[in-house]
């Protein structure tokens, strides 16, 4: 079991109780090629990706265990600007457990962050820049402010990825062209929708947590045109009465 203590149990496709790190990687791991975008998010049962305004406070310690190993297996974590600043991100660095595991696999220490953001409304001088330990990236369009873009260029790599609105396709190409092809994209919901309709993702990981929410939270997906998208069931794993559950396209 992991050292927070979430005890998670593997439900479907094989059963198993207890699952160590190493085993709740392996069954994210399954089928994943050398290019791959991976989306994660935590919904209420009743479909509300947030709580109180932040999709944390639906998070339980499986779903932040989970959340935290599937940063161990990538090269990038994508955000969207809005979550960045709705969620409180800062400078975005794995643990020392993780920082060896990912040593040890042929990963760079540590992940890069993106900010895919339209407008560049970013404070180059946040803790999201100025205490990364990697350079981050931003993804950007062509219709940006000149002003912003230079500012942010001197702490971080500005990328054009579309004229007016980022091309997904665009962006996990560019991300590929600096090594960075394992992809995991931490939202928001517009960001997962775009995903979505341009049928760029490869896999969903979906943390369903124990409570009805109610309210007029956003779904996971906002902003998006009817798709759909048919996803396959890849695994169901358990921590109590939290379901973590993993979708392939």
């Amino acid at each position: 079991m992991s050292d927070d203590g979430a005890a998670i149990d593997s439900l479907w496709p094989a059963q198993a109780s207890d699952l160590d790190d190493d085993a709740v990687i392996a069954g994210y791991e399954e089928g994943v090629s050398d290019q791959w975008v991976r989306v994660n998010f935590v919904s209420s049962i009743d479909g509300s990706a947030t709580q109180a305004g932040r999709s944390g406070g639906l998070s339980d310690a499986a779903d932040k265990r989970v959340f935290a190993l599937l940063r161990r297996v990538c090269d990038v974590v994508l955000v969207g600007a809005g979550t960045v600043r709705v969620e409180g991100y800062g400078g975005m660095r794995v643990d020392d457990a993780s920082e060896a595991w990912r040593a040890s696999h042929g990963f760079a220490p540590q992940p890069t962050l993106a900010i895919v953001s339209g407008d560049l409304g970013l404070d180059p001088a946040s803790d999201v820049f100025t205490k990364a330990p990697v350079r981050p990236v931003v993804l950007t369009v062509a219709a940006a402010p000149e002003a912003r873009r230079e500012a942010l260029a001197k702490v971080a790599d500005v990328i054009v990825c579309g004229e007016a609105s980022v091309d997904t396709a665009v962006a996990v190409r560019m991300l590929g062209v600096r090594g960075l092809r394992r992809v995991h994209c931490e939202g928001g919901p517009h960001l997962f929708g775009t995903f979505a309709a341009e049928r760029t993702l490869n896999e969903l990981c979906l943390t369903v947590s124990p409570v009805l929410e109610g309210g007029l939270g956003k779904r996971i997906i906002d902003g998006a045109p009817q798709l759909p998208l048919d996803m396959r069931l890849a695994q169901v794993l358990r921590s109590g009465d939290t379901l973590l559950l993993r979708y392939l396209a």
